[in-house]
């Protein structure tokens, strides 16, 4: 590794804000704020994530999700809206064929 290119690493505390969890893990985020690791009782960097693995319902198995900003209904909306018109262009594909089916039957 070259030397002076790398910042420096120091244990930082990251506070979950869902939860309350904390973590006290090397890093090299840059922060400003101080606080007190409830495990020590010692200052360290403070960075305050408002998701984690303690609040993550991919592991914590919870279903229910607080979604304030309503992300998660645009994205249903959006794929739903999809998916009827694709329905409606798949009848209108089957009515064309069964009239084209007539039309060919009438001939003959």
């Amino acid at each position: 590794m070259k030397k002076d290119i790398h910042p420096e690493s120091r244990p930082v505390l990251f506070i979950d804000q869902t939860h309350g969890g904390w973590f006290l893990i090397p890093s090299t985020v840059n922060t400003r704020d101080k606080g007190i690791c409830p495990g020590d009782q010692k200052e360290y960097p403070l960075v305050r994530v408002p998701i984690s693995s303690l609040s993550h319902r991919l592991w914590t198995g919870a279903t229910a999700f607080l979604d304030t900003e309503g992300r998660l209904e645009k994205f249903a909306n959006k794929f739903k809206n999809k998916a009827v018109q694709q329905k409606a262009d798949i009848a209108k594909q089957e009515e064309a064929i069964k009239e084209k089916a007539k039309a060919t039957k009438k001939k003959k």
